[in-house]
This record gives C-alpha cells, structure tokens and sequence, in this order.
C-alpha cells in the first residue's frame, strides 16, 4: 500500500461523518465508515483523547476544537449542518449540556443521523453511572458464560462489549437509518448501547437454553472448552493449537490422521467422558509441536488451526495470500472488511487540520 496515497475508494465514498472523539467503541465505529469510503472529521480536544492509536484513528481528517467555547460550539454546529453522520461517545446529557444536542443539530440539518454510542444507553438507572466493557457485558450474562476452569469469569479482552456490541451495532444502525433516510428524507437519533448489542449477541445461547442444546456452565459447555473436540491444547514446544470438529465426520477426520486410541473413537456426545477424553488428547497433543500438527492437519477438514500471537498473525501464508494486513505508516494493519467485489475499501492516514479547515 503507498502510505501517502490518501484517494478515497469504498460503497461509502462522498457520506460525510462528524465524530467527536472518544475511546473505544464510537472510533472503531469511525474506522469501520472510513474504510468503506466516509469522509470521517474527527472533533477532539487539546491533547487528545488519552489513548492514541495509530490503527483505529486511521482515515480521518482531524480538527482541535475547544467545544465549551462559543467558538467552538458555533464551530461544531456548522460542520453538522453539512454532515450526514455524526458519532458521539459521551455519557447522556453532555452534548445537551455543550449545546450540541439531536434537536439542536437536527434542526439545522433534517437529514442527520445522530450516533449515540454508550454502555448502559441513553436511558435507564444505570444511563449516567461510569462503566467499561467489562461492566457492560457482566450485566448481559455473557462474562458470566465465559469462565475458566476455576476462579472468576475472565475478561474476553474488550472485544464482546465496546466492538462486538457496541462499534459494529452502532455501524449496523447507521446504515440502516441511512436506508431509511433515503426513503422519508429524515435523519433519526441511534441510541446504540452495549448492553442492548451485546444482549442480542447472546440470543443464539439464549435460543438453545430451552431445548437444552447448551449448557451454559463452563464445566458443561461444549463452546467453552469443555468439551474435547473444542478446545485447545498444548504442543511439545509449549506453543498451542485449536480444535473444533463438533461434527461427526470431522472428528473422525481429526482422529484418522492423528491415528488416535480408540479409546476417542466413541464421540464426545457424553459429558462423562469429556475429562478423560481431553487428557488422552492432552498427551497425544503434546507429543509434537506447534508446526508438526501444522504440517499433518491443517487445511483438513479435521477443524484445525494454530494459535498464533498477534505479532505473528500477519505472517500466516493464509492471511498473507488474502492480504488480511497491509503496511500502512509503516505499521502492518488490518485491512478494511468487509471486502466488496466493485467498491473496494481502504485504510487510509490520518491528516491533522487547521482550526479554518472542513469538509473537502
């Protein structure tokens, strides 16, 4: 990728996005629209947001603003009123409060999608209490479904809460008041919450408690690790590897070429023999390394993959002939998903702009 060719490409090019800046979720959210095309005009204070990244802030133009100021509340109501999107992260009632409230922005500019991206949402007796995406999802039922083998439930890194159900549901929401905007000529508020995103992430779980398909106790959960043809093991050079051949025929297909006892030739159907099966398979795991079981299983139909570290991810043949991660200001970096057959996206630089600079 050439670093300073910053041409706009993507199904979203000439969409223009307002987005004060935030942590977490709502630039992930920005991100996303930038890649796909969006002219994306980050509003931020002196200083930043306190957690600069170099990846998530790519494809914006971004403008320091003093947003408490007439100044640069005149400023802000400008800029919205030539925007088709705007993204805010704050807690329920600071825009209201810098002047910069839906109704505000909104009657200037009928057709603005006003993105509203917070934890606990816009209403509720939580709305106005601090919380991180630990919080969120612990509220939901989804941390408590995520568990080791003993001890409390484990932090899923924040990647269910602020992005799974928080950045993508807001970017899901935006599109669709988009659709619909076409059709009215009216723009809409969009009061994406985690706990809203990741309670319905949850519905295929909560779908199959009922029947009885799923259990959702770590030691009787199938997708927790608990059972052995879903879990990861350990190799002979300490590095792991992943197994998931729920199904018949791919459990076989993993024992056929691991030769295995036919000790595990029964089938994991019976949660009884679930720790007793997952430490014959410890030991017959542990017996060759990381690249070995590599060479013997992967791109089989045994439901097979390495665990790689992050820093080695951009390296596997099968990312790197798909181009998953591209140089970009000299930093290997996702690239933009989803992929489009006509209207390819791209991640582009960021560019800082002066006080009197806007939209292109």
């Amino acid at each position: 990728m050439n670093e300073h060719d910053d041409t706009r490409s993507g199904p979203l090019c000439g969409l223009r996005v307002l987005e004060f800046a935030g942590i977490g979720p709502g630039p992930h959210c920005a991100m996303l629209l930038a890649d796909m095309g969006a002219e994306v005009l980050r509003i931020e204070r002196e200083g930043g947001n306190g957690w600069p990244n170099p990846v998530v802030d790519r494809g914006r133009k971004t403008l320091t603003l003093d947003i408490r100021s007439v100044a640069g509340r005149e400023r802000c109501l400008a800029l919205a009123a030539d925007a088709d999107v705007l993204i805010e992260g704050f807690r329920p009632g600071v825009m209201e409060r810098l002047g910069l409230a839906p109704d505000e922005l909104m009657a200037r500019n009928p057709r603005l999608i006003y993105g509203r991206m917070t934890g606990w949402g816009q209403s509720g007796p939580l709305a106005k209490a601090a919380g991180h995406d630990i919080n969120y999802i612990a509220l939901t039922g989804a941390l408590a479904a995520i568990r080791g083998e003993s001890g409390p439930a484990i932090p899923p890194l924040n990647l269910v809460g602020d992005f799974g159900g928080g950045s993508l549901y807001l970017a899901v929401g935006i599109l669709a008041a988009l659709w619909e905007r076409e059709r009215s000529g009216q723009g809409q508020v969009i009061d994406a919450a985690i706990v809203d995103g990741v309670s319905s992430l949850m519905t295929f779980f909560a779908g199959l408690l009922p029947s009885g398909r799923i259990d959702l106790q770590r030691d009787r959960n199938p997708l927790a690790g608990a059972a052995p043809n879903y879990r990861c093991y350990r190799c002979a050079d300490g590095r792991e590897i992943a197994i998931g051949p729920l199904e018949p025929q791919f459990w076989r297909e993993l024992l056929e070429r691991m030769d295995a006892p036919e000790a595990l030739w029964a089938g994991c159907a019976d949660p009884a023999e679930w720790p007793a099966q997952g430490e014959l398979l410890e030991r017959l795991f542990a017996t060759r390394t990381q690249a070995e079981w590599c060479a013997l299983l992967e791109g089989s139909d045994a439901c097979f993959a390495p665990v790689l570290e992050l820093a080695d991810a951009p390296q596997h043949p099968h990312l790197r002939q798909r181009g998953v991660y591209q140089e970009l200001d000299g930093m290997m970096q996702a690239a933009p998903a989803p992929r489009f057959s006509r209207t390819p996206g791209k991640a582009r630089r960021t560019l800082r702009c002066s006080t009197n600079e806007g939209w292109d």
